[in-house]
């Protein structure tokens, strides 16, 4: 395998570990919305700040989420997304990067 191979796999998985941070920073926020949480607490507030830009674009994409009843599910579809991307677009993507080489 070439360096340059290895490096974008590298890269790839790197990639896909951050993906697994930003799921569990999702599940943390919706945790929190569940509970009365202090909005000006530094660690609420970072988790607002990292997950409501891509939370705001899945809203805007599907309005319907976000009024199921009162239950938003934008978290949860977002989850779905992140998980459709580590499991079919990085290996397929891995795999493209190893047949070049």
């Amino acid at each position: 395998m070439s360096v340059i191979a290895n490096f974008l796999v590298r890269i790839l998985g790197f990639v896909n570990f951050l993906l697994t941070a930003y799921v569990w920073m999702i599940i943390g926020r919706a945790i929190i919305s569940w509970v009365n949480a202090d909005p000006y607490n530094p660690i609420v507030r970072f988790l607002h700040e990292v997950t409501e830009p891509a939370l705001i674009r899945v809203r805007r994409l599907l309005p319907f989420a976000s009024a199921m009843g009162g239950i938003d599910l934008t978290p949860l579809i977002l989850i779905f997304a992140i998980y459709f991307i580590q499991q079919v677009i990085i290996p397929t993507l891995q795999q493209m990067i190893l047949a070049i080489v």
